[in-house]
C-alpha cells in the first residue's frame, strides 16, 4: 500500500510549485473541474462509448425521455407519449426548445436521430440500445411515431437511456477518414442540453459552459454552475495531488485504500456510493480469435473458480459492493442470481485444467481498460492456479477494436448498462449475435429475443432466468462484483451521488 497522504502532500507541493496557483477550478471562477484518466477526443458518446461521454452528453445534449430519481420515465424532448398499440408509440415534441446553434427543434431532428442510430450502416454504438425500433416517422412538426416489429416493453426507459437528439442533417457535415468512410464522431456536437461546448482539445480537455436559454421546466432545471471543464489526467496520483491543491474540484474511481487515506484532507468529502455497474471477465467461447483454448467450457470453468470474488469486493472495492455469479446486475428487472455459482476454488480450478491437457497452464493476453490494480489482482488469482496472462492495456476505444476483430480471447471489462436498471441492458447487449457477444449461442440469443418481446412480466422474468442459467452453466462470463465507486471531492461543492453512475453536474451547486 502507498503512502499516500505524505506523498501526495509532496506532489501536491511539486504541483502547486510547478504550475503555480490552481487556475480555473472552484468556486472563485464558477468552473467545476473534474478529471479522469481516460481520453475523450471526440464529444459524441454514439462513436465513443466511455462512461466520460455518457455523462457529457447528459450536459450538452437532451434526450426524448428522463429518468428520476426513482427511476421512473417523465418527460423531457418528448412533453408527453401514447401508445397506440403493443408495437406503435406515438411521442409529443416539446415546443420552444433550441439547439445551442440556435435552430429550433422539431419531429424532422427526432426522427432524423433515431433513424440515424438503428442504421446498421452508421454504425452506432448506441444502436444496440435502440435496435427495437423499425422506423421513425414524423406525423406532423411536433409528432413523431416510432413503430417496432414486435412488442419492447421497456422503450421509455431505453429511450431516457439512450438517443441524444441532434438536428436533422448533423452526420452529413462528417469528414471522410483515411479509408474513404465517414468520420461521424468527428461532427462538432450541437445539442439542447443546459451546457454548450466552449472548447474541445481532443484528448485532453472539453471546457463548457451553461446554456443561458436553456428550456424552462426541464427535470434537469437551470444549472447553478457557470463552467465544467473535464480533464484527462492519466496519472492517479497527480490527479489526487491537484485535488488536494484546489486545481480539481471533483473525481471518482478512487481506489479503496487511497480513499480511506483521504478521508484525512480537511478540503474534501469521500464519498462511496452504490451503482449499477458490474465487473467481468468474458472468454471468447466462438474461436473467432487466434487463441482457441477457451472454446473448452473446463477451461472457462476453471478461471471462474480460480477467481477470490469476495477479496475483491473486500479489499478493493469495498462495501457496498457485492459479488455476482450472473453476467447482469442483481437491482436489474429480470437479473435472476439463481444460476450456477463457481465457488473460490484453486484446487479444482488447477483439475480443470489438467482435464482440459493443460496441467501446467498456459500463457495468454488478457486485454482490460480501466482500475489496473484490479485486473492485477485478477491475474493474481489466475496465477495462483498456473495461467500466465500478459497483461494488454488499452484505451477502451483500442480495446472494442481489438474484441471486433477478434483479436482478444480474454478481457476484464465493466458495464454500466447506461444506466438502465432492466437486465436488457446488460446480459441483452452483450449475448444478441453482436460483434460484442463472444458466445453466440443460439439458445441464448433466441430466449433472451424472446424475452424482448415479451410485455408480460413474470413471462420475461422467466425468460430471462433461463438464458442467464445457459450463460453460467456455460461459464461464458466470470462475473465478479457489482461496483461502489468511491468519489473525492472539494467541501465547497454541494454533490449527491446518484447510484446510476451519471453525476449530475447540472445540479451541483457550490456551498
Amino acid at each position: 500500500m502507498r503512502r499516500l497522504v505524505s506523498g501526495l502532500a509532496a506532489t501536491a507541493l511539486a504541483v502547486s510549485a510547478f504550475w503555480g496557483p490552481p487556475a480555473q477550478a472552484g468556486k472563485a471562477n464558477d468552473t467545476l473541474v473534474w478529471a479522469t484518466d481516460r481520453e475523450n477526443p471526440i464529444t459524441d458518446s454514439s462513436y465513443l462509448n466511455t462512461r466520460e461521454l455518457v455523462i457529457i452528453g447528459t450536459l450538452i445534449f437532451d434526450r426524448l425521455v428522463h429518468l428520476d430519481d426513482n427511476y421512473k420515465p417523465v418527460p423531457l424532448l418528448a412533453e408527453s407519449w401514447k401508445w397506440e398499440n403493443d408495437t406503435t408509440l406515438d411521442l409529443d415534441i416539446r415546443k420552444g426548445v433550441k439547439f445551442h446553434s440556435g435552430k429550433e427543434l422539431d419531429a424532422e431532428d427526432v426522427a432524423y436521430t433515431l433513424n440515424f442510430i438503428v442504421d446498421p450502416a452508421n454504425g452506432s454504438f448506441n444502436r444496440s440500445y435502440l435496435s427495437w425500433i423499425k422506423k421513425a416517422e414524423v406525423l406532423d412538426k411536433h409528432k413523431v411515431r416510432l413503430t417496432m416489429d414486435k412488442p419492447f416493453p421497456t422503450a421509455l426507459t431505453f429511450l431516457a437511456g439512450s438517443g441524444n437528439i441532434l438536428p436533422k442533417g448533423h452526420y452529413e457535415k462528417a469528414p471522410a477518414r483515411a479509408d474513404g468512410k465517414k468520420d461521424f464522431g468527428a461532427v462538432p456536437s450541437d445539442g439542447t442540453g443546459p451546457y454548450k461546448i466552449a472548447e474541445l482539445k481532443p484528448g485532453q480537455s472539453l471546457l463548457m459552459v451553461r446554456n443561458e436559454d436553456y428550456w424552462a421546466g426541464s427535470p434537469k432545471g437551470k444549472p447553478p454552475i457557470g463552467k465544467i471543464l473535464f480533464r484527462t489526467i492519466k496519472d492517479s496520483n497527480t490527479r489526487l495531488a491537484e485535488l488536494m491543491t484546489g486545481a480539481i474540484d471533483w473525481v471518482w474511481d478512487v481506489p479503496k485504500d487511497e480513499a480511506e487515506r483521504l478521508q484525512r484532507a480537511p478540503n474534501l468529502t469521500i464519498e462511496n456510493a452504490k451503482t449499477l455497474r458490474i465487473s467481468y471477465l468474458t472468454m471468447d467461447a466462438t474461436g473467432r480469435s487466434p487463441d482457441k483454448r477457451f472454446m473448452d467450457k473446463r477451461v472457462r470453468q476453471a478461471l471462474n473458480h480460480a477467481i477470490n470474488r469476495k477479496s475483491l469486493v473486500d479489499n478493493l472495492v469495498g462495501a457496498p459492493s457485492q459479488v455476482i455469479y450472473s453476467p447482469c446486475h442483481p437491482d436489474q428487472f429480470g437479473c435472476s442470481e439463481d444460476v450456477t455459482k463457481y465457488d473460490y476454488n484453486p484446487d479444482k480450478a488447477k483439475k480443470l485444467l489438467a482435464e482440459a491437457g493443460h496441467p501446467n497452464g498456459f500463457e495468454f493476453d488478457l486485454h482490460a481498460y480501466r482500475e489496473r490494480h484490479i485486473t492485477e489482482a485478477v491475474i493474481g488469482d489466475l496465477v495462483r492456479v498456473g495461467l500466465k496472462p500478459r497483461l494488454v492495456y488499452l484505451q477502451y476505444g483500442p480495446l472494442v477494436q481489438a474484441i471486433h476483430k477478434g483479436q482478444a480471447a480474454v478481457i476484464n471489462l465493466t458495464w454500466g448498462s447506461s444506466s438502465i436498471p432492466d437486465v436488457s441492458a446488460s446480459t441483452g447487449h452483450f449475448f444478441t449475435g453482436s460483434p460484442d457477444d463472444l458466445a453466440q449461442d443460439k439458445e441464448v440469443i433466441a430466449t433472451i429475443q424472446a424475452a424482448n418481446g415479451t410485455i408480460d412480466p413474470d413471462k420475461r422474468a422467466e425468460l430471462w432466468h433461463k438464458a442467464l442459467k445457459r450463460i453460467s452453466d456455460e461459464a461464458y462470463w466470470v462475473p465478479m462484483f457489482t461496483y461502489a465507486k468511491f468519489y473525492a471531492y472539494s467541501k465547497n461543492l454541494d454533490f449527491k451521488a446518484t447510484s446510476d453512475e451519471i453525476p449530475q453536474f447540472y445540479k451541483a451547486k457550490w456551498k
